[in-house]
């Protein structure tokens, strides 16, 4: 009896995923392009998943203080678990030096204790009426919120020097390397750029450069972040070559 063909989208969802059913027991992430296009699909998804699920479930007409603090509301299991799967995948991505492991895994790690070490409650108290949308709440810890803090600071520190530094690297000299090369590392130029002042935004409003009403009024902390993480999930997407794959089979470092 002939073996039933599979259908042509199950065989472009299939080769799109990278799937290999010839071996049992396989695993289905063997290729660094296909963790990249992960990592960054969860960078770009993770603001966006929280604001529309505050603007639908919580009525709310802005995001909150910060994209840590949706921690505390019922979509917290949304933040820890995609924030918990980038600092995994990130955590076991190899690159292709050492010290792209040991960068990526560093950030990796911070992303971990900024699940594990929660920044300040949304409310003063457990079922705080002026904060129906908080459904959590954890007693006051400077260490705990400090050090969420700092993680978070250097978390996204590391995706800028990613971007920068180890993205743009290449096995060629400038002249000989090819357009779609080019392109993507000056998008990654551009996001690491982006992260940067992200960055200093954010420390120009805890340091009190910006005014509160100003800062704190419309939420920068949020956008800021916002800005850094969708700019990381764009260079990720990038790096995975979703987009300006080179022409050749072999991709250019």
């Amino acid at each position: 009896m002939e073996a039933k063909k599979p259908s042509p989208l199950k065989t472009k969802i299939d080769n799109a995923l990278q799937l290999d059913f010839e071996h049992d027991d396989g695993i289905w992430i063997k290729s660094g392009k296909t963790l990249r296009r992960l990592i960054g699909i969860l960078g770009i998804s993770l603001p966006i998943v929280l604001v529309l699920v505050s603007l639908t479930f919580f009525d709310l007409n802005t995001p909150l203080e910060s994209i840590s603090h949706y921690y505390y509301t019922r979509s917290g299991v949304l933040f820890t678990t995609i924030l918990s799967l980038i600092a995994v995948f990130l955590i076991v991505y190899s690159g292709y030096k050492s010290t792209d492991f040991y960068i990526s895994a560093l950030a990796g790690i911070c992303a971990l204790c900024v699940v594990f070490f929660p920044t300040g409650s949304l409310g003063e108290m457990c079922c705080d009426a002026s904060k129906a949308y908080a459904v959590t709440f954890i007693s006051e810890n400077s260490f705990r919120e400090t050090f969420h803090l700092i993680s978070a600071a250097i978390f996204i520190s590391l995706l800028a020097y990613m971007s920068l530094f180890i993205f743009t690297k290449s096995d060629k000299p400038l002249h000989l390397r090819g357009k779609a090369k080019m392109k993507r590392d000056r998008i990654y130029r551009i996001c690491g750029v982006l992260i940067i002042i992200a960055l200093l935004v954010m420390l120009a409003g805890f340091k009190g450069l910006i005014p509160e009403e100003i800062y704190f009024g419309n939420n920068l902390t949020f956008w800021m972040e916002a800005l850094a993480v969708e700019s990381f999930g764009i260079a990720w997407l990038i790096k995975g070559e979703t987009f300006f794959q080179d022409s050749s089979t072999k991709e250019e470092i």
